[in-house]
């Protein structure tokens, strides 16, 4: 229920910062209004709500109608309403190639969106994500492991499984995921600077990828050159079939992300706060590296490790909204990480040209900036 604007009962009491940092995750996390039976006032937050949603509609089409051939935008609507286009090849290219393309890309930016937010509550790190912190590459050595050590008659059979197949390659990847995300946390209880913990995370991260290139060295050159193409990122690979699996795995992560909002918002805080407030925070560590792995390693299965989205999405999302409640952050952060997966895949598809760009070439020179700025911001606030 809506609390009463002018009411007293239903109005939270805001907890005091501890710093003067201006939206910043620490002060962010410290002024918090943490309340378990009203939901926050949206007020002018809807205009930016209802943006956000438009834009996704936008870029959705835009997605559909832009790339080496350009299919008019009525045309688009035309053949999503069941119409028939102006050329007939123009519905084969929308159905085969670009539908299930846009849909990957709208699924994997809300997952990377939400997996970065969720870490950065957990570890309490502005720069925490599934790319930085290593467990992108946990996904890749379980993904590697099954690509690479197969062989090609374990790849034929991987293909033969169909459904099957690709489950095992998600649940590799997300078995991965867990692992690394596992250690790190286990490090992050002795490690109290976000910088050396930033540090230690691309150490695993080293790691993860000295094995992958141990597998690399004695695998067959097919199966190197099918695991570089996917190391380089893309929405395009992922068929119909895949998306199968693809899409409810991370409908499944979201949900569960969307489940313990209350503990992200205790967690924001300290454990030591969450648990007077009844979490159980052992259940609330487990699920939000349940929904992490789960979000990291499926999309990283299917379209490769993708960076900078799972970090820096978040980050803009608290500054537009100037909130750090997850009731608002984590929807908001699936909208925007949809539009910005759909917005760099349309840039790294090179309009009118025949070539495609790394995906991760175009999110690096979006997310950098975004970290900059946030370290930058840090060590003014110091």
């Amino acid at each position: 229920m809506w609390g009463r604007r002018g009411g007293k009962e239903n109005a939270p009491t805001p907890l005091r910062p501890h710093t003067s940092t201006p939206l910043s995750l620490e002060t962010t996390m410290s002024t918090l209004t943490i309340s378990t039976q009203t939901w926050p006032r949206l007020g002018l937050r809807r205009l930016a709500l209802a943006g956000l949603i438009a834009a996704l509609i936008g870029a959705f089409l835009l997605s559909l109608a832009i790339g080496s051939v350009n299919i008019p935008l009525d045309n688009v609507v035309r053949i999503l309403l069941g119409g028939v286009p102006d050329r007939a090849t123009w519905a084969d290219i929308v159905f085969k190639f670009r539908l299930p393309k846009a849909l990957t890309a709208t699924l994997g930016g809300a997952a990377l969106a939400v997996s970065g937010l969720q870490m950065q509550t957990l570890f309490r790190n502005p720069l925490a994500d599934p790319f930085t912190l290593g467990v992108s590459s946990g996904a890749s050595l379980g993904v590697a492991l099954v690509i690479l050590s197969v062989g090609a008659t374990g790849s034929l059979l991987l293909a033969g499984l169909g459904i099957l197949g690709d489950f095992g390659l998600a649940a590799a990847a997300g078995l991965g995921a867990a692992l690394v995300l596992s250690a790190v946390l286990l490090v992050a209880r002795r490690v109290q600077s976000s910088v050396t913990l930033l540090i230690l995370g691309l150490m695993f991260g080293y790691l993860t990828s000295a094995l992958v290139s141990l597998l690399i060295y004695f695998s067959l050159p097919d199966r190197v050159q099918s695991f570089s193409l996917w190391s380089a990122g893309s929405f395009g690979g992922v068929t119909w079939s895949q998306l199968r699996v693809f899409l409810p795995t991370v409908v499944l992560g979201l949900a569960v992300a969307g489940s313990i909002t209350k503990a992200l918002n205790a967690l924001l805080l300290g454990e030591t706060y969450a648990r007077s407030l009844g979490v159980n925070i052992r259940r609330a560590r487990f699920l939000i590296i349940l929904s992490a792995s789960l979000l990291a390693g499926t999309v990283t299965a299917f379209c490769g490790p993708i960076g900078f989205l799972g970090v820096a999405v978040p980050h803009l999302c608290r500054n537009l909204f100037n909130t750090a409640d997850h009731r608002i952050l984590l929807p908001t952060s699936m909208l925007l990480g949809a539009i910005l997966a759909l917005l760099t895949d349309i840039i790294a598809q090179m309009p009118g040209n025949q070539f495609v760009l790394p995906l991760n070439v175009i999110t690096s020179l979006f997310g950098v900036p975004v970290i900059v700025w946030v370290i930058l911001r840090q060590r003014k606030g110091a």
